[in-house]
């Protein structure tokens, strides 16, 4: 289990609530010898709602609650009386959280902005009281409703961050030096490998009061599409960017072959990020001179924008907040709902294993639950009551 308070990734057991049954109540009152039928509805079940909380920045809080339980609607009862509906459960999450269903990985919703709700699982409905079923015909029918049974499910909850532009890059490659350059930031900075465990945002301040935000995710390696390094746990950060920013220091024996190779990795998780807009900065450039850097020219990745920089002495800084914000501000880079079809994407379980264990969330949460209302046909079902007097 990582000792990090960034959590954002976990494994919950959500159940909605059962409706409840209707009521079978036959009338019996003073100078009413044939009272008839005055059952009333179940309460319907609570649901499971999904909402967007701007307040939350990880999903710490549900780390260790592993069950979520709606409640039960109370049953129907005499002079028509409707029984108390069951609470509502709500969890609370950061914005831009990704619920998957952890059997089949199948994508369910995402809340991106806050006050945002999505019912993960819906309450059963009350059943129907006596009073509903009499006829000419029938006029005392000794029949109700139960009331729909409940929905359960084994949750995925991910937190993919919501940045304009993400980093991309090995590790030691400059990208937390960068953030904290242009930004507020403060990340850890060492001069060893794996140095950031976590994501971090940066509001970046540019020309007019505008600004734009920066994701640093931990560094990527060859092979981390198959778990190597930090593996899967933080490429999924990178779904939600608008723009994505490739970083090779520039004493690197080969820029264009480590920009193949981390564009390869992104290939390999996830073919539909290759459709972003993507920038290379060639970082710790302040070892080089003009005439260096006109050799590297030519070597350089054809068809996109790059730039030399250096956080520690300001070098092309300026240069690149130029071309994010104009790569950003294109009108390709705008096309609605093309980052969401790229985040929604259905989970792949060929390693979910691997992540489930290195999160910390391997145990099984599936609950065996018996309701011995639960029918098929809730139309066709009858049953007797002690009559009331």
């Amino acid at each position: 289990m990582p000792e990090s308070n960034f959590v954002d990734y976990v494994k919950i057991y959500c159940r909605s609530g059962k409706g409840g049954r209707g009521s079978t109540h036959m009338r019996r009152a003073k100078y009413q010898p044939h009272g008839g039928p005055d059952g009333g509805d179940g309460g319907r079940g609570g649901d499971i709602i999904l909402r967007a909380n701007r307040n939350y920045w990880t999903l710490l809080h549900l780390r260790y609650q592993r069950h979520i339980l709606a409640g039960h609607g109370e049953s129907g009862s005499k002079n028509r009386s409707f029984g108390k509906d069951g609470q509502d459960q709500v969890i609370e999450v950061p914005c831009g959280t990704v619920a998957y269903n952890a059997e089949t990985g199948q994508y369910l919703c995402d809340v991106t902005e806050h006050g945002q709700e999505v019912v993960l699982l819906k309450g059963g409905r009350g059943g129907l009281g006596n009073w509903h079923f009499r006829t000419a015909t029938r006029q005392a029918p000794r029949f109700a409703q139960p009331g729909e049974p409940m929905q359960e499910m084994t949750v995925i909850l991910e937190l993919k961050l919501l940045a304009d532009v993400g980093l991309v890059g090995f590790p030691n490659a400059g990208k937390s030096t960068l953030l904290s350059a242009v930004s507020a930031a403060r990340p850890k900075i060492a001069d060893y490998p794996f140095t950031t465990m976590e994501p971090s945002l940066g509001i970046v301040p540019y020309r007019d009061n505008k600004s734009f935000v920066m994701a640093d995710i931990p560094g990527i390696i060859e092979g981390a599409s198959e778990g190597k390094g930090l593996g899967l746990r933080f490429l999924r950060h990178i779904e939600r960017n608008s723009l994505l920013l490739f970083m090779v220091p520039a004493d690197s024996d080969d820029i264009a072959r480590e920009y193949d190779i981390l564009l390869n990795e992104l290939r390999q998780f996830n073919p539909e990020m290759l459709d972003k807009h993507r920038v290379l900065a060639i970082t710790k450039s302040d070892m080089l001179d003009q005439e260096l850097m006109d050799e590297l020219e030519p070597t350089l990745p054809q068809g996109i924008p790059h730039v030399f920089i250096s956080s520690v002495s300001g070098l092309g800084l300026d240069v690149l907040k130029d071309i994010l914000w104009t790569e950003l501000n294109e009108e390709s880079n705008k096309i609605e709902g093309h980052i969401e079809s790229i985040a929604h994407r259905s989970k792949d379980l060929s390693h979910l294993q691997e992540e489930l264990e290195e999160e910390g969330e391997d145990e099984d949460l599936i609950i065996e639950y018996i309701d011995e209302d639960e029918v098929e046909d809730l139309e066709d079902f009858e049953y007797e009551e002690d009559w009331e007097n």
